[in-house]
């Protein structure tokens, strides 16, 4: 496979996570564990079938067992809160707060060892963070308490995230058909979790159910196959660019369906949060062609 076909499948996932808020307030009212398992099983099946045909399923007896509760705990951790967030806030605004991720990764990979936080760091921090107070105080309007909690899940939901992402580097690379095992053991574990602490609550309508089906096939499916194809394989600097769209690209598809409703406060909050993503970045991209070029002297 090429580099450039590698980094064009991986642009999927953005695609693909682009109508996770979408798919998300369709599903309702499907409670969030419960739709953990539904969608995580299809997403895993799926999985199973591509590595049964593709003859990877050797390779995921190689891989340590550690990898595998690193990955499930992060799977699992993310979406249960992210669609918690969904079902006590607005989804847009809810949405965009979680979609923090991306600028949280960049700030956080510059205290891995060998790397170092700079001011464009802090500087794409700070307003991207101004993004999200703006979500959280209505645009001066007032803090609305009944939508407390599900920001702050949203917020704890780019944390976890950003944070699996960023330790994912020290606990060692794995098989693309690794997923496959991350996705049926996080709708393992989400079952027994939503029969103690949840009603059973299945969609009544077939939007209901294409949600479902939706989020299993695309955003909490095939997303996570085509993007670890991308990182290993593609060009990992441009597909992490190409990630700060997602927060923008979820806001226009909700405003497009109907979901949310335009305006100036969603707008900025959605700029500004792409924008801190993107200033952080050009911060370590900046960092990494200086580290080259004094590599290149020496």
């Amino acid at each position: 496979m090429t580099r450039n076909r590698a980094t064009g499948i991986g642009f999927i996932a953005v695609l693909l996570w682009a109508l996770l808020a979408l798919f998300t307030v369709g599903s309702a009212p499907t409670p969030p564990l419960l739709l953990n398992t539904l969608c995580f099983a299809i997403g895993g099946t799926l999985g199973l079938i591509w590595a049964a045909r593709t003859g990877a399923l050797g390779s995921l007896r190689r891989v340590p067992l550690r990898v595998y509760i690193f990955g499930t705990l992060g799977l699992f951790g993310y979406h249960a809160l992210y669609f918690s967030a969904l079902r006590l806030a607005p989804a847009a605004e809810a949405g965009l707060i979680a979609y923090l991720w991306p600028l949280l990764i960049v700030v956080l990979s510059g205290l891995l060892p060998g790397e170092k936080l700079r001011a464009g760091h802090l500087l794409g921090a700070l307003v991207g963070f101004a993004g999200a107070a703006l979500i959280i105080t209505g645009g001066g309007a007032g803090f609305s308490v009944e939508y407390a909690s599900g920001y702050a899940l949203a917020l704890l939901c780019a944390l976890t995230w950003s944070g699996y992402s960023v330790l994912s580097r020290l606990v060692g690379n794995a098989p693309t058909a690794s997923v496959t095992v991350f996705c049926l053991a996080t709708a393992a574990l989400s079952l027994p979790l939503h029969l103690m602490f949840e009603e059973t609550v299945f969609p009544d309508t077939w939007v209901g159910w294409a949600s479902i089906v939706g989020l299993g096939v695309g955003p909490v499916g095939l997303a996570f196959f085509v993007w670890d194809i991308g990182v290993k394989q593609g060009d990992i600097q441009l597909l992490g660019t190409s990630s700060y769209a997602a927060p923008l690209l979820s806001t226009i598809v909700l405003v497009v369906f109907g979901v949310a409703a335009p305006s100036s406060v969603l707008l900025w909050a959605a700029l500004l949060i792409t924008g801190g993503a993107v200033i952080a970045a050009r911060a370590s991209l900046s960092a990494s062609q200086t580290r080259d070029v004094k590599s290149k002297m020496v």
